[in-house]
């Protein structure tokens, strides 16, 4: 699992970009599913048949964008920039990236000079610029090319990992577990997994991903946020306490039952997210593809997301795993399809 982290997250893949990790994450699907493809929008789709003809399909999606960044100018040998999904400013100054270009250089957002005034507050990020040491006639042809931050995974303690890209790559790394799991055993179900595309910034990966495939039903997995001292007790979600399964009206409600009665059978540990609107993954667009797709979110905890230390816990991760598999397993003669 852990090289399965590092390999994902190591891609250089921010949303619209996304090649580098669409080409990784098919090269760990192929061996678990019987085809694999990319579709038109840059999603990665494996299927894995059951046999049966007429048989029910099932589609498990996890997102592999990342946030990131993408130059609209130059000043001065300096890369101003905009951003691409939903990048905290306090994050930036000073933060290491990667410029996207043949072959990637290094940069850096500068960080505020000591003569402003006041240091309590985020610099504005029209503000900010990054600095790759460059001259003005290099950084004037970088107009458009993406950035994302740099580094990828590392260990934290015994059981967590900390690295960039977390959302979502890991929850693609718990379908790939998940379909390990299934690998042996008979299914009376055709099992879809998508990794989709440009979630952090509309969706549209999982849109087209799903409209394709055609699902009776879909399960969307992605991050929730991890407990932290400072985070709120009732929107937070304790690491190492089991994948969060989420209730509320984007979700099918025989879906939500499902995973809860499978969680308490399997004895696998788990949390509940009460979800009152949009739920800020793509099961709000697979929800209503064609003519509707009864849908489930089920969600990783995962610390400072959308930051390049996530962190996450490995055991939460093969507790999601182990829950969609059971999920899947009999779903055919058990589910309400």
């Amino acid at each position: 699992m852990k090289h399965v982290l590092e390999t994902l997250c190591g891609c250089t893949a921010p949303s619209g970009f996304e090649a580098p990790a669409a080409q990784a994450a098919r090269a760990l699907l192929e061996p678990l599913v019987d085809q694999v493809s990319i579709d038109r929008m840059g999603n990665v789709i494996g299927v894995r048949r059951c046999g049966r003809e007429g048989a029910k399909t099932i589609l498990l999606d996890a997102h592999l964008d990342e946030i990131g960044l993408i130059v609209t100018g130059a000043e001065e040998g300096f890369l101003r920039f905009s951003t691409i999904g939903g990048v905290d400013p306090r994050m930036l100054p000073g933060r290491e990236v990667t410029i996207l270009t043949d072959p990637p250089i290094p940069g850096m957002v500068a960080p505020p000079t000591p003569l402003q005034d006041d240091e309590s507050k985020a610099v504005p990020i029209p503000e900010l610029v990054v600095d790759a040491g460059l001259t003005q006639e290099q950084a004037e042809k970088l107009l458009g090319t993406p950035m994302v931050y740099r580094g990828a995974c590392f260990p934290l303690g015994e059981d967590q990992m900390c690295g960039k890209a977390m959302d979502d790559r890991s929850c693609f790394a718990a379908l790939l577990r998940c379909m390990e799991l299934l690998k042996d055993k008979n299914l009376d179900v055709d099992v879809y997994v998508m990794g989709s595309t440009r979630e952090e910034v509309s969706g549209v990966g999982a849109t087209v991903g799903t409209w394709s495939v055609q699902p009776d039903c879909c399960i969307a997995v992605d991050v929730t946020h991890g407990r932290t001292p400072d985070g709120p007790s009732d929107k937070t979600f304790v690491l190492g306490g089991g994948p969060a399964v989420g209730v509320g009206p984007n979700m099918a409600r025989w879906m939500t039952q499902r995973l809860l009665d499978k969680a308490k059978e399997r004895e696998i540990p788990f949390q509940q997210e009460v979800m009152s609107g949009h739920t800020g993954t793509n099961g709000w667009e697979m929800q209503i593809s064609r003519e509707g797709v009864a849908t489930a979110v089920l969600s990783l905890p995962l610390k400072y997301m959308h930051s390049p230390i996530e962190v996450l816990s490995l055991t939460d991760l093969e507790h999601t795993a182990a829950l969609l598999a059971a999920f899947v397993e009999d779903l055919g003669k058990e589910g309400q399809l």
